[in-house]
């Protein structure tokens, strides 16, 4: 059985695997989140901006978080990170989909329940996230994930924010969030 460290995903027209970024990832890594960003999104950001993308196991593994790659055939294809920043909350970070891999393929949703079994395992109870306000799609999806809109100042001062950010989601987690 899969697990939330190795979990495979497969439809009609993909199989994808879902493992812990591993250094020989980091080029393909941030070539995809980089790729996003300016690419499709036109965001004003790069790599240097962004150093945990050079130094994973430093930014996400020292401080008990994790980053994890979705891989199609050779290559990388999505990916998600969390990053504790609390006892019990967690920040979900770098969740990027290559765009011929998005929608009805389910990973997406493999990728946050891959974050979502990792929290459990830990007993984290709350995780946060941030995003830009171009993103629409993606607050359509943290929305069906059970993420609700927050203001900033609800933030922890913790999260990790990055410049870009301008919408900011919470997901309690064993509970429906209402407010």
């Amino acid at each position: 059985m899969a697990t939330s460290r190795d979990r495979g995903v497969s439809d009609r027209h993909f199989d994808y695997g879902i493992r812990p970024w591993q250094p020989a990832d980091r080029d393909e890594v941030i070539a995809l989140i980089i790729g996003i960003q300016r690419g499709e999104f036109g965001l004003p950001i790069t790599a240097s901006d962004q150093p945990d993308l050079t130094d994973i196991a430093q930014f996400y593994r020292a401080g008990g978080g994790e980053f994890w790659v979705a891989g199609h055939g050779a290559s990388v294809v999505g990916t998600i990170a969390a990053l504790q920043i609390g006892d019990d909350i967690a920040a979900l970070r770098k969740m990027f989909v290559a765009r011929e891999h998005r929608g009805a393929t389910g990973l997406a949703a493999s990728l946050m329940q891959t974050v979502v079994g990792w929290a459990e395992e830990r007993g984290i109870q709350t995780i946060l996230l941030g995003t830009t306000a171009v993103m629409g799609t993606a607050h359509r999806f943290y929305e069906r994930h059970g993420f609700v809109s927050i203001d900033p100042r609800e933030l922890p001062a913790s999260f990790p924010r990055m410049e870009v950010d301008t919408r900011f989601y919470r997901r309690h987690l064993n509970r429906v969030d209402r407010s």
